[in-house]
């Protein structure tokens, strides 16, 4: 595995060719060695209620609902949630399904102050196959990363 500061120049210029208003986006092999390696770093899981009920969860993680289900209503709070659980100075990544909400999550911490907020790339399960199955292109458990299944 690539040195921290690899991981995270790598990340840079993929949110600098991305155009991201955020520090950076990881894969989650990277996101995972991040986590590991740095002290304070902290992984939000995102996804809703339900994901971590009936998906899996990834241990460790702080768990903020960027939207509730069933109505996918954005949650009011997840800024006030985020600031109560994790340190404005601290490398936060964020993760949902496939790296859409962690998108719109890391966007929002860094508007207000999250200054190493990062989204990782392709999620918990990752993006949809030929059959339109999800866990089999990519994503935290496709990488075989920790997570408890429901």
């Amino acid at each position: 595995m690539s040195s921290v500061h690899d991981i995270l120049s790598a990340a840079g210029a993929r949110a600098q060719a991305m155009g991201l208003p955020y520090a950076g986006a990881l894969t989650p092999p990277e996101a995972y060695a991040l986590w590991r390696s740095i002290a304070g770093a902290v992984l939000v899981d995102c996804r809703t209620r339900a994901e971590w009920d009936w998906v899996g969860r990834v241990p460790g993680a702080v768990e903020i609902e960027w939207m509730s289900y069933p109505s996918m209503s954005p949650n009011p709070h997840f800024l006030a949630q985020l600031r109560a659980q994790v340190d404005p100075e601290a490398v936060v990544m964020f993760l949902c399904r496939s790296g859409a909400r962690s998108h719109h999550a890391a966007a929002a911490a860094a508007a207000a102050g999250y200054t190493s907020a990062y989204n990782i790339l392709e999620g918990f399960e990752g993006d949809r196959d030929a059959e339109g199955h999800r866990g089999t292109v990519g994503g935290w458990k496709f990488h075989g990363l920790p997570w408890v299944s429901p």
